[in-house]
């Protein structure tokens, strides 16, 4: 389905939680332009998250504690994606709340950002059990709700955290330290790669090249006083 049939779909089931099956149409002179009968992204993400928060697509669904949509700024020129939530957030339903999530706030802050800047969220919703790889057919079902929210953001750049979430959406089998230091499309937006921050936390000698990624970005996509 082409994203304005989703706009349509959403428009719709909105208009019958309000006012049931009566559909009001206002007349006009002339049919305004396309961009001013959108909704504000922040309307439709919210709308979005209420019509997919009680899936049961797999069987995720039926483990979960809570539906980790994801946190932010609806109108973020970066959207950062991880691979799936973690205990913390699945307890919490916020991402990246756990000790990666407060070093990544930590890295934000050295390129002048905080959490209110940016939109995070992952491939998957909700929670693998004991925290293991997303499957195939999870992420079949899942995937397509982070596309309609990239297409609602439409940020300027998309950074993957993680070899998981790379590969998810590249549809790269590599290291990671070979996908860095070049930048893909994914449905056309501009996306990077770089650690996820549990593994610097795992791992110090890797915060040297992931603060090479940030500011690359920082210098790419941010404009700077």
């Amino acid at each position: 389905m082409s994203s304005i049939d989703d706009l349509l779909s959403c428009y719709l089931k909105q208009n019958q939680e309000l006012f049931g099956n009566t559909l009001y149409l206002e007349k006009t002179a002339s049919m305004p332009e396309q961009n001013d009968t959108q909704p504000e992204p922040a309307m439709r993400l919210s709308s979005f998250y209420e019509q997919i928060r009680h899936c049961e697509q797999c069987s995720l669904g039926k483990t979960r504690t809570n539906f980790v949509f994801g946190d932010g700024n609806e109108n973020a020129d970066l959207v950062f994606v991880g691979e799936a939530p973690g205990k913390q957030e699945d307890l919490l339903g916020i991402p990246f709340v756990g000790r990666a999530g407060k070093l990544l706030d930590r890295i934000l802050e050295a390129i002048n950002l905080k959490r209110s800047d940016i939109f995070i969220c992952n491939v998957l919703k909700c929670r693998p059990p004991n925290n293991r790889d997303p499957l195939a057919g999870e992420i079949e079902q899942c995937e397509p709700y982070l596309q309609t929210q990239l297409e609602m953001i439409n940020p300027k750049v998309i950074i993957t955290l993680g070899r998981v979430a790379a590969k998810t959406l590249l549809h790269l089998d590599l290291p990671l330290g070979q996908m860095r230091n070049n930048t893909y499309l994914y449905h056309g937006i501009d996306t990077v790669v770089t650690y996820h921050p549990a593994a610097l936390l795992r791992n110090p000698n890797l915060k040297k090249p992931a603060w090479e990624d940030f500011q690359r970005i920082r210098d790419t996509y941010l404009i700077t006083e």
